[in-house]
């Protein structure tokens, strides 16, 4: 069973999100195990502090490593070594293709950061990763972590009820559409649905035809023309 632990200050409100849908019924099945745990409760004074001021100075409050580690080796010692994620805005970008490298440890452990930050012999010492979403700043890494693992989770086998629907994802790796620059898959192609007339748009007739080879080959010009549109997006972007 694929386990993830989350330490966190606010455990009800990431257990609110991981009880229901995908994650949900990955617990249901048995295939996905989350447990969220509260850092503050390794907190050995009486107002169980789990941040102080910065050395040298500057704005807000830094999370102490203490808490933190405490938290770190009673969790390992229940159920043995994980790999260590911390959520933060300086680390890796998380791609589809890091979620199926998540998918191989047994174990993972997210570390959910609040305040300015985390006390960098978090890292040094108690050898967390760093992981981003993003090029943009949260109040914490609760969200990013529940991001995180739903995109892990939706690839375990048994999870979804279709197992093509994590083949042919957007970037999977073993998807079919046209490849990315950073070696991932690209996008997936438009879905239509029924009816097949809604206020006067129409299903492409390449759909209704019946011929699956065309319909195969109709749908990856459509995946490889949403990924140069998106290209071109993030090249303005840049320039």
């Amino acid at each position: 069973m694929k386990l993830f632990v989350v330490l966190t200050l606010f455990p009800e409100a990431m257990e609110a999100y991981a009880s229901t849908s995908i994650l949900g019924v990955a617990r249901a099945k048995g295939l996905v195990r989350t447990e969220f745990v509260d850092f503050r409760d390794f907190a050995r004074d009486r107002h169980r502090t789990v941040d102080d001021r910065p050395f040298g100075g500057g704005p807000g409050m830094v999370l102490k490593p203490e808490p933190i580690a405490e938290a770190v080796e009673w969790v390992e010692a229940r159920h043995g070594a994980c790999r260590k994620i911390a959520l933060c805005p300086s680390g890796r970008p998380f791609r589809q293709a890091v979620a199926e490298e998540f998918l191989g440890p047994e174990r993972i452990l997210f570390l959910c950061g609040r305040y300015e930050g985390f006390d960098e012999r978090i890292f040094s010492v108690l050898g967390f990763e760093k992981l981003s979403l993003g090029e943009f700043v949260l109040a914490g890494g609760e969200l990013p972590a529940l991001c995180a693992i739903e995109a892990v989770a939706r690839l375990v086998p048994g999870v979804l009820g279709d197992e093509r629907s994590a083949i042919e994802d957007s970037y999977s790796s073993t998807g079919l559409v046209g490849a990315a620059p950073d070696g991932a898959r690209g996008l997936d192609h438009p879905h239509w649905t029924r009816p097949r007339v809604w206020r006067g748009a129409e299903v492409p007739e390449v759909l209704m035809s019946g011929d699956h080879a065309a319909i195969a080959r109709w749908r990856a010009r459509q995946a490889d023309q949403a990924l140069q549109a998106r290209l071109k997006s993030m090249q303005r972007t840049v320039d």
